[in-house]
């Protein structure tokens, strides 16, 4: 997992799908973090990206980083923790502008049952679950 955080945190970047009825959605999204072991992103519960995860919490993302490229799959599953919150804004704190530990509107979200694969034209794909 560690080398899939790396990897996203190197990009800077990442694009996330999620389903909203039979049409998919993508858009760019940057946290990435780990806390208590597991592997976070954070957005607005007010946001349509909540609102789809909340329906459906299967989701993929994908990155590239030079010549490789990176593809996660998984479960995002809602940690309404303020530990949780606080140790991802404390990560961005840039995100402190618009988000607080104790607004109704920060979500932070961890993978569960995740598949990572880092593809390149150099090399074998690497694949890691987590």
């Amino acid at each position: 997992m560690q080398d899939v955080y790396q990897f996203l945190k190197d990009a800077g970047v990442y694009y996330i799908a999620t389903v909203d009825g039979d049409q998919p959605r993508v858009r760019p999204f940057g946290t990435i973090h780990i806390f208590e072991g597991k592997l976070y992103i954070q957005t607005g519960r007010k946001k349509n990206v909540s609102r789809q995860l909340g329906v459906n919490g299967k989701t993929e993302l994908c990155a590239m980083k030079g010549d490789e490229w990176i593809r996660l799959s998984g479960t995002l599953v809602d940690d309404n923790r303020r530990e949780a919150k606080v140790s991802m804004l404390d990560a961005y704190p840039s995100l402190k502008k618009m988000y607080s530990p104790d607004d109704d509107n920060t979500q932070v979200l961890y993978f569960k049952d995740a598949t990572a694969t880092i593809y390149s034209f150099s090399h074998d794909p690497i694949e890691i679950k987590f």
